[in-house]
């Protein structure tokens, strides 16, 4: 199953998109996609209401595909590749750093620089949506508590995250920077997290081809040590790390300007496209 949020801009609406591609309103079923909507069992009511949710005539703008999203966990250095065009060891345990969840975006909505800024990087990379909570997850039971997946571009502030006090969460969370979705799709329609192909192109070009293959630690081992030191809950966004072909390790390095445009993708998730814009 696909699930979508479409309408304007704080005022979406949850939809699915059913087998011929079509999209239709599940509100009257649930609020909103997010916290325990996303559980198991909520899914299954709404795949079994399928035929009877009303059609969307119109093609309207499609949102985030979850909102109200409690925390975001970014896993840095997750690709072997990645880390090496960075100049940095690979790591022994994830690194795991929090996001705002106010860095949350529309797939085609503007990416706005903040103020001065001039090391704005691109990261395409796999984001995967939690349905089911707990702590101390193992990791051949980590799958279970997946809602779904969607596409998520880790737009990064470099000169913030590397030369600030390295923190990297002041680097990652500026409002406009994570770009999710256009779709989720369930996990029943992703046997294999570690079977995706990921790309991303900028103005028209392919910066990054990557497979998720390569993942230093799996999507399974990610919820999994993750859940060692903080609980997951419904509707929680974890973003699993991006491949090679980062502007920071271009030579020289090549960062966003107003006007570019980024258009990503990953397998059958949909693609997202957004236009980069200064800040006013």
């Amino acid at each position: 199953m696909k699930l979508v949020r479409f309408g304007e801009i704080q005022r979406e609406k949850p939809g699915v998109i059913d087998a011929t591609g079509v999209l239709r309103d599940a509100s009257s079923i649930i609020d909103k996609w997010s916290g325990n909507a996303l559980d198991d069992d909520s899914l299954a009511r709404v795949r079994a209401a399928m035929e009877e949710l009303p059609i969307v005539d119109s093609s309207p703008r499609l949102g985030a595909p979850v909102c109200d999203v409690g925390k975001v966990v970014g896993i840095g250095l997750n690709y072997r590749a990645h880390a090496a065009e960075a100049g940095l060891d690979v790591p022994i345990d994830p690194i795991i750093f929090l996001m705002a969840p106010t860095a949350i975006n529309g797939p085609t909505d503007d990416i706005i620089l903040p103020r001065g800024s001039v090391n704005t990087d691109w990261e395409v990379e796999l984001a995967v949506i939690i349905g089911k909570g707990g702590a101390y997850i193992a990791p051949e039971d980590a799958l279970s508590h997946v809602a779904g997946y969607c596409v998520a571009n880790d737009v990064t502030e470099r000169d913030y995250q590397l030369n600030r006090g390295t923190q990297w969460t002041k680097g990652k969370s500026a409002d406009t920077f994570l770009p999710l979705g256009p779709i989720l799709v369930t996990r029943d329609e992703v046997p294999d997290p570690q079977n995706l192909h990921l790309e991303l192109f900028l103005n028209g070009e392919l910066q990054q081809r990557g497979h998720s293959a390569d993942m230093i630690f799996t999507v399974a081992e990610l919820i999994s040590r993750v859940s060692e030191y903080m609980s997951w809950q419904p509707g929680d966004v974890m973003i699993t790390g991006t491949p090679p072909g980062v502007g920071l390790g271009m030579s020289p390095p090549q960062f966003l300007r107003d006007g570019d445009m980024l258009c990503l993708r990953i397998n059958n998730f949909g693609e997202q496209c957004a236009r980069v814009r200064a800040a006013q």
